[in-house]
């Protein structure tokens, strides 16, 4: 496609977020928003000058005039209204879960492969600044070959919707798989996974699932490395935290316990004469980047429009999931306006969703191996 495009962006709460960044963005020509919810979506409108304005996605779909869409819509629909948008022939974002479960996965590749659209889950772990700097570092081989990598996500839940009621943790554990995989250039193959703790009954009856927390350890594919993942949703005193540790043969990078401290680099010294491995400590800065932005969007690295009266803790790490929402942005565009696949393909998706999905299958058997299916 050459020029300018026509995005709309589907649910006015989270979506919100990046509704301004839509508007900036030098190839987007016009934003149009919908939302079922006439009051967010005044709201939304008249925040940010819109008065292209839909109330049912048939609605968005049915425009010609719309190239593309961004689905910031309840985890449920996610498979449903992707394959929809496909399937009207318009390009894809969506946010994180791809889908629940592995036959939902299956028909949202199969209607990506058949329309040839661009389709993007809109992972943010996976463009936070220590992503970026980590993937960098890795690149530049300055931690050397990874020996391990471990991802973990805790947050509570309690007064979300109703859908959030009960979600079986894993489920929505790609902001700790995917910035795994990702640096580690593969999918995970095998999964042992145990739940944890107990769950009050009420949470028990939508999903059948009992446990607040859960946790696993993943095989990848072509590699000797093992990954670790631990996903929280209830009952767990712990702040929020979207976090990944590298563990490297010559340096390993820790996430912060404390969301106000910065991550922590350790290095190999080398041995002493009492055979004591030394190994050094030191807090480090990680650099913004917004410099591999347009101008025209990147100080939304760093300011975030999302509700100020009552923010997600996401957005407290820092202009939305560490700086991510910009650069999620310019990918899906690009990827349009350059008729290329997204590098947040269907296929990586795919991969990540189907970890947690298959995760928590195992969990369910006691912690049981369970092969995860590959879509490549």
């Amino acid at each position: 496609m050459n020029g300018d495009i026509t995005v709309a962006v589907v649910g006015m709460h989270f979506g919100a977020e990046f509704v301004p960044i839509f508007l900036h963005h030098p190839n987007v020509a016009r934003v149009v928003i919908c939302d079922s919810d006439m009051q967010a979506l005044a709201a939304a409108g008249e925040r940010f000058g819109v008065e292209d304005r839909r109330v049912s996605l048939e609605a968005v779909l049915a425009d010609e005039t719309i190239d593309a869409v961004h689905l910031v819509t309840a985890i449920p629909n996610h498979a449903a209204h992707s394959i929809a948008t496909l399937e009207a022939g318009k390009h894809c974002a969506c946010a994180v879960p791809m889908a629940t479960n592995l036959a939902d996965i299956k028909s949202v590749i199969a209607a990506q492969r058949e329309s040839g659209r661009v389709y993007m889950m809109m992972e943010t772990a996976v463009r936070t600044r220590e992503f970026l700097w980590i993937r960098e570092q890795l690149e530049a081989s300055a931690l050397g070959r990874i020996q391990f990598l471990r991802g973990a996500h805790y947050q509570d839940m309690e007064n979300w919707p109703d859908y959030w009621l009960g979600l079986p943790p894993m489920h929505y554990a790609t902001h700790a798989i995917a910035p795994l995989l990702a640096l580690a250039g593969t999918r995970a193959k095998r999964v042992h996974c145990f739940g944890s703790g107990q769950m009050r009954a009420e949470l028990r009856e939508r999903y059948g699932n009992p446990y607040p927390i859960e946790t696993a350890i993943f095989q990848l594919e072509g590699t000797d490395i093992a990954a670790e993942v631990t996903r929280s949703l209830f009952h767990t005193a712990r702040a929020y935290s979207e976090s990944f540790n590298v563990y490297g043969e010559r340096a390993t990078f820790e996430w912060q316990q404390i969301e106000d401290e910065a991550p922590v680099l350790f290095r190999m010294a080398g041995q002493n004469r009492s055979r004591v491995t030394e190994v050094s400590a030191e807090r480090v800065e990680i650099p913004d980047r917004a410099d591999l932005l347009p101008p025209e969007i990147a100080r939304f690295t760093r300011q975030t429009v999302y509700d100020e009266a009552n923010p997600d803790r996401s957005f407290l790490q820092g202009g939305g999931h560490g700086g991510s929402h910009p650069h999620l942005v310019h990918e899906f565009v690009r990827a349009i306006v350059e008729e290329r696949p997204p590098t947040l393909d269907a296929v990586a998706a795919a991969d990540w969703a189907a970890a947690g999905i298959c995760a928590h299958e195992s969990a369910m058997q006691g912690g049981k191996a369970v092969e995860i299916p590959s879509v490549r």
